[in-house]
């Protein structure tokens, strides 16, 4: 019996649906792995993706990121752009 694929509300979205993402670095350019809300964020554009790091940088900075880099898809946008002032 085939089952019809999972509707989108209950699946992950896929990199073609959400390419934008931030790697999340420490002081060395090393990359952070955080837990939670936080962890594996995607978005469908880049001004999502830049929105939801101004929201939250300070939220990721007492997770220990010190900077972060832009990347669609495998594509590095720009970064390392610093958390601290």
């Amino acid at each position: 019996m085939n089952l019809p694929d999972q509707p989108p509300t209950f699946r992950q979205p896929t990199p073609a649906e959400r390419p934008w993402r931030w790697r999340l670095e420490d002081a060395t350019g090393a990359e952070v792995v955080v837990e939670g809300e936080l962890a594996d964020q995607r978005f469908p554009s880049q001004a999502d993706a830049e929105s939801w790091v101004g929201e939250t940088w300070s939220d990721l900075a007492a997770e220990g990121v010190d900077a972060v880099t832009l990347f669609e898809v495998d594509r590095q946008v720009y970064g390392p752009m610093s958390l601290h002032a």
